[in-house]
């Protein structure tokens, strides 16, 4: 993310904009805004020039902008309610002005931050468009009921066909294909390095012919192989299918990721991937609902009732798949289309508000054109960048100590007495609870502008009951009490939503974002493996050994999650001083020639 102008940086044109701030421990430092730029109160001479008839065609427009290329107002810098909850009439009008100062105010800095002309969306760029904060809250909805809803339905579909094989172990899956534990753990790490070897190669190819293009593609083609599941033999085969599920399936989550940057602000992108991985955990109900349902098919033309589970769930993905390919344009201002309509989705006016909106927030989302590949020098920059790693390494082992007994929850019910239909249902109580959980985390690291500490408490949540389970055998207690054990073990707040909004955060270009989501979700498929191999057969049924490991692993996490604070703080605090230390000639200078870009800008400021 580029630096933003403050609303006096805008007018004075020997002031250099500062970096952003959003809030206590975020980006934006901005000053406050002029007079002028409060409200909808236009600059001195707007009035008088709107008298003679100088008036925008546009009634809203009008009421917010002279047509003769003087300063506009501007919103106050902060003034954004961003939650319901803070949109109440007494602190809430929707009438005043929105958009928010930025690098585009200043005659200094506005060549230096201006789009490239091959970028998809220049045409509706335009550094004195205005709106009010009723019509970018009006359009946000909106973008959730065009772009997020049906996102979510597609992430679903993916869950639905990489979980169902919990389901069909409760059906004898494995007694089956004449496999035991240990080929499942190998299936499970079969499945996930093959889904992390094809993250970063996937990823390229979006960026390169369009996520429009790749992802329905991507969906329809690993239906067919999850369906195929239906024609299992036996280990061989399992493993193959494994593969190539890792294989297609790999890159879906970071592509998706970029895909919505192109229409959401960073801190709306956090909340939305919060709901994102909360279709995750619904798929995950309704998996268990569909599974008590297809089940039951068992002896149907003399097949398991696995066999259906897999055939009927992938069915439903290629249905998915093909919407797919007529429900997602290819950027904000490209919406129309034989299916969409002609007119598209969104208004002149809405294009134009959703477009400057972004770009004033994070200049950096223009560097590159939509459908532009990364070459393989961009490629090494990016995978260079080690002002990431610290977040990559959280993905490495956050989730371990909670996935683990997760993979298992469906053989451990059964293995304390429960059968196959009643283990399927008493895994949703901790589905739903870990929803709320998650939800909760992700708009407590937004409302009070701290992610470290507050991704932190999802390990606090789970050290407890780890403990527990190293201490006490759960195969030996009442069994609803083991039940209930697990159960809040595994609705713990998962800050996997903060975590990739973080890293899109602290990316700060097109390309370092591509490059950093499929790398930060491959070291959480990596977590995957680890998790899929520390319960073994010869540790079972109480997994004493595995249980020890995920304890260490916990511990670990929290010295990794106060170690990366540490560091943020640290790059900050040094680019402070140094940004401090120039005088404005020398930051304007700085600004004018230097070939840092990103996150190495010295005007650039971490989250943490």
């Amino acid at each position: 993310m580029r630096a933003l102008a403050s609303g006096k940086d805008a007018i004075n044109k020997n002031s250099i904009p500062m970096h952003r701030f959003t809030g206590p421990r975020y980006q934006r430092v901005a000053s406050e805004a002029p007079e002028s730029a409060r409200g909808s109160v236009l600059p001195d001479g707007e009035e008088e020039d709107d008298k003679k008839g100088n008036k925008d065609d546009d009634p809203v427009k009008s009421t917010l902008l002279g047509r003769r290329g003087k300063q506009r107002a501007l919103g106050a810098p902060g003034a954004e309610k961003r939650f319901w909850f803070q949109r109440s009439k007494a602190f809430y009008d929707p009438g005043t002005i929105a958009t928010q100062p930025s690098v585009f105010d200043d005659l200094d800095t506005l060549e230096e931050y201006r789009p490239p002309e091959e970028w998809e969306n220049i045409h509706r760029f335009d550094p004195d468009e205005r709106w009010t904060w009723g019509e970018e809250h009006n359009l946000i909805r909106k973008i959730d009921r065009r772009m997020m809803i049906f996102a979510a339905i597609m992430f679903m579909a993916l869950e639905l066909d990489r979980s169902n094989i919990s389901q069909a172990l409760t059906d004898n899956f494995l007694e089956d294909l004449g496999m035991n534990t240990n080929d499942y753990n190998l299936g499970n790490t079969t499945f996930k390095l093959a889904f992390l070897c094809a993250e970063l190669p996937s990823q390229l190819v979006a960026k390169w012919i369009g996520p429009d293009i790749w992802i329905p593609t991507q969906m329809a083609v690993w239906s067919i192989v999850g369906s195929a599941q239906y024609y299992l033999k036996g280990r061989t085969s399992f493993l193959v299918c494994q593969a190539l599920l890792g294989m297609l399936q790999g890159g879906f989550i970071p592509e998706i990721i970029l895909y919505l940057s192109y229409f959401y602000k960073h801190h709306e992108l956090s909340l939305r991937l919060g709901f994102f991985w909360t279709a995750s955990t619904l798929a995950d109900v309704l998996g268990a609902f569909l599974a008590f349902g297809i089940l039951h098919m068992r002896g149907v033309e003399g097949q398991s009732g696995w066999r259906w589970l897999f055939l009927i769930e992938g069915l439903l993905t290629f249905i998915v798949g093909l919407f797919a390919y007529v429900l997602m344009p290819s950027s904000p201002t490209t919406t129309s289309g034989w299916f969409r309509g002609q007119k598209g989705w969104f208004t002149e006016r809405e294009e134009k508000i959703m477009i400057n909106r972004i770009i004033r927030e994070d200049p950096s989302k223009s560097s590159m054109h939509n459908r532009e590949p990364l070459t393989p020098k961009l490629l090494w920059q990016s995978m260079k960048d080690f002002d990431l790693w610290p977040i990559y390494i959280l993905g490495l082992s956050f989730q371990t100590p909670m996935s683990t007994p997760s993979n298992y929850l469906t053989l451990s019910l059964k293995g304390l007495g429960f059968d196959t239909f009643k283990t399927n249902l008493l895994v949703i109580p901790s589905k739903v609870f870990h929803v709320i959980a998650m939800l909760g985390l992700t708009y407590a690291g937004e409302v009070f502008g701290e992610l470290t500490f507050t991704a932190l408490i999802g390990q606090i949540w789970a050290f407890p009951f780890l403990l527990f389970i190293n201490l006490f055998d759960i195969n030996e207690i009442n069994k609803w009490l083991a039940w209930i054990v697990m159960t809040i073990l595994l609705s713990y707040p998962n800050a996997h939503p903060i975590q990739v909004g973080w890293n899109s955060r602290n990316s700060n270009t097109v390309r370092s974002r591509t490059v950093s989501a499929a790398l930060y979700n491959m070291c959480v498929q990596t977590s995957g493996i680890t998790a899929a191999n520390i319960y073994q057969a010869d540790d079972a049924p109480r997994y004493k050994r595995g249980n020890h490991i995920l304890l260490s692993i916990l511990v670990l996490n929290i010295f990794l999650y106060l170690g990366t604070k540490l560091y943020y703080v640290k790059r900050n605090s040094y680019r402070e001083r140094v940004w401090g230390a120039m005088s404005a000639e020398e930051r304007l200078q700085y600004l004018a020639t230097t070939s840092d870009e990103g996150n190495k800008r010295l005007d650039f400021r971490f989250t943490h």
